[in-house]
């Protein structure tokens, strides 16, 4: 069974695993050297610098039984180059372990981020997705999301093409 909660510090030990493990199932594929996946887990998961974000930005966790299995995270007040609005929040993050993906713990995260971003001050949300992503890609058209513009990203010596989405609020 499912439950979701806003997550607070001292869910960033589960945040920072859940991030570090639904990024391999996803991403490690694409790796040529794995130092650049560990150094990039080191700088990006750290459990110190989910604490501080969580402070700053919004996180929800999900549990399956009490088992944490995913995340979502918002990160309010973050502009793009794709959008001409000051008031832009960016969906930072949905991680769900593969294991549980027909949960539907990625819809439930989906509502409780959108239901937060529909009571904001927010009139745009954004995303970044790699573009060969096809399952997220799925999930975000179906969602209401629509393609505004493309950006490259690096990780160590790996270079990677995104597409960036975008939806107003109605």
């Amino acid at each position: 069974m499912l439950q979701i909660r806003q997550a607070i510090p001292e869910d960033a030990p589960h945040i920072a695993l859940l991030g570090r493990v639904t990024f391999t199932e996803t991403f490690s594929e694409y790796f040529r050297d794995t130092q650049d996946l560990f150094d990039y887990y080191e700088q990006t998961f750290a459990v110190s610098k989910i604490k501080a974000s969580i402070k700053n930005n919004k996180y929800w966790i999900v549990f399956w039984n009490e088992l944490p299995i995913g995340y979502a995270k918002l990160k309010v007040h973050s502009t793009s180059e794709f959008i001409g609005s000051s008031t832009v929040s960016q969906l930072q993050k949905i991680y769900v372990l593969k294991e549980f993906l027909d949960k539907k713990a990625g819809k439930v995260l989906m509502e409780e981020l959108m239901s937060s971003f529909n009571t904001s001050d927010q009139t745009h949300i954004w995303l970044s997705v790699l573009h060969s992503n096809e399952r997220a890609l799925h999930f975000y058209y179906k969602n209401g999301f629509s393609k505004i513009g493309e950006h490259q990203f690096s990780i160590g010596k790996e270079i990677f093409d995104f597409f960036v989405l975008s939806k107003e609020k109605y």
